[in-house]
């Protein structure tokens, strides 16, 4: 029945596809292109925040790495990013919606500018360019995943593949903007969790049940276990030492400073209702990724088993169970082919988001706001979408070579925007003291650190092999305290201001 399976995928590409063209009538300004003119509903804000995190992680990396090494990696990432998303929600979401609509921003850079009334636009500048600088790169990932996915499962040509991908998600997000993406992300998490209900269910029941899946991981040396690591080269165990627990959980820093994530919480309707929010996108990160882990303990057996091949490329463990699935039956068939497009909606969801960040820095910010171009709202409608498809062009071009190692900066680009937004945007939410300068240079410390951590200290092992974003997060935060104490305090509006929004938190 494998001939149902790409029936099935591109009946999901035109459903986005029509779904952008309906939410184009809805955009009459740029506000509602970039931001949706903040109507965003909980449910909504919840699953579009979370899906667009998640990417093609979600059901083929943190699998992948469970279905290899165990528990540990893929744990102890899971409880960081769990946390930081639940932290992201509590501390970040309800004071950024206030604070965003008080200074009239609409996109990231128009926050960290407005907020510190920076009239040079120094600060709109470079939060802009460091959005393009690691967002043209990530969302060229993100088209390269569709085409290496497609290209390897249905024997398609990676370039076909990888721009018939490209051209779904950019007529959808080019047509519908902010309103489309949002509502896309949440039809695709809903995919995603169909997905993965859908594997651990058929899974267990080839394995011989829950009880026989754990039973195999407890067979296996350091593999169901959050304090040592499986090594399946030598079929052995290393342990996880305390400091690479504190490395690993350290990507719940980033959420902080996700343009793409925290874009969502500026957008919402009611401020009121992010405490719904927060709880539908916790429940929801926490139960996928435990279910994401167990498929791929679930793979494990079924390759020891020979229901499945032994895997050299672990990530694609989701894939070969939807293949073996696939064999089933009618049904299934179809099922498996919606397993495909969650894989697929992993990466167009988060895809879309990153699109619509570096548009509007690129169109908002660095057009309109540093260099003063004058354009009314029609005219800024076109500005955001021609942007929105440069960035598009060159991101296909980035991911043009499939054998290039531009997966590789994803994880670099959490760490760059975790380190050099993070801070920033925490000490612009709650210290009344923080000023522009120390904002800017934290940004400017967060930035530097994370290359000079990864490319130099990290190579010197030991105690200095930890995730960059750690030590350029710590050291950005310490700029921004000191450089805002000795320079000069922030004036009477800009305190105002900040009181003026604490007093209406406290409503």
């Amino acid at each position: 029945m494998p001939d149902l399976i790409p029936v099935t995928i591109i009946a999901y590409l035109c459903m986005m596809v029509v779904i952008g063209a309906v939410y184009s009538r809805k955009n009459t300004s740029v506000s509602d292109f970039y931001l949706g003119g903040r109507k965003l509903g909980p449910l909504v804000t919840a699953m579009s925040a979370e899906a667009s995190d998640m990417s093609s992680w979600l059901l083929m990396g943190l699998p992948g790495v469970a279905y290899l090494t165990g528990g540990a990696e893929a744990g102890w990432t899971a409880l960081g990013l769990a946390a930081g998303t639940y932290l992201n929600w509590l501390l970040v979401a309800k004071r950024l919606r206030v604070y965003s609509q008080k200074v009239s921003a609409i996109t990231v850079p128009d926050f960290f500018a407005n907020r510190y009334h920076d009239n040079s636009r120094l600060l709109m500048g470079i939060s802009a360019l460091i959005i393009l600088i690691f967002f043209v790169p990530y969302t060229a990932s993100g088209f390269s995943a569709c085409g290496k996915l497609f290209s390897s499962i249905f024997d398609w040509e990676y370039h076909t593949a990888m721009i018939i991908s490209a051209v779904v998600i950019i007529t959808y997000t080019c047509l519908g903007g902010f309103l489309a993406a949002s509502f896309t992300d949440l039809i695709q998490s809903i995919v995603m969790t169909a997905a993965l209900v859908s594997i651990i269910v058929f899974g267990i029941s080839k394995a011989g049940g829950t009880d026989a899946v754990i039973n195999n991981a407890n067979s296996i040396d350091g593999y169901f276990s959050l304090f040592s690591i499986h090594d399946p080269k030598t079929g052995g165990s290393n342990p996880y030492s305390f400091l690479t627990i504190i490395s690993t959980l350290a990507w719940g820093l980033g959420y902080f400073g996700m343009p793409h994530i925290i874009l969502r919480f500026m957008a919402i309707k009611d401020k009121n209702k992010i405490k719904t929010s927060r709880r539908i996108a916790s429940v929801w990160v926490v139960i996928s990724m435990g279910v994401a882990i167990f498929i791929g303990f679930i793979g494990n057996l079924l390759s020891r088993q020979g229901v499945i091949e032994n895997l050299e490329d672990s990530e694609t463990v989701i894939v070969r169970i939807a293949l073996y699935m696939s064999d089933h039956g009618v049904l299934l068939a179809i099922i498996a082919g919606l397993v495909f497009a969650g894989i697929l909606a992993c990466t167009m969801s988060t895809s879309d988001s990153q699109l619509l960040a570096a548009s509007s820095s690129m169109s908002e910010n660095i057009l309109k706001g540093v260099f003063k171009m004058k354009m009314n709202e029609k005219q800024s409608m076109l500005a955001a979408r021609g942007v929105l498809m440069i960035i598009a062009v060159l991101g296909v071009l980035l991911a043009w070579d499939q054998d290039s190692s531009v997966f590789r900066v994803v994880s670099f680009a959490w760490a760059g925007f975790g380190a050099t937004f993070g801070p920033v945007m925490l000490t612009a939410l709650f210290w009344k003291r923080s000023n522009k300068y120390g904002a800017v240079a934290g940004m400017i410390v967060g930035g530097v650190m994370v290359f000079v951590w990864k490319f130099v200290i990290a190579g010197l092992g030991g105690m200095f092999a930890i995730y960059e974003l750690l030590p350029a997060f710590v050291a950005a935060l310490i700029a921004i305290v000191i450089v805002s104490l000795i320079t000069p305090a922030p004036d009477k509006e800009i305190t105002a201001e900040y009181e003026a929004v604490t007093a209406e938190l406290h409503q």
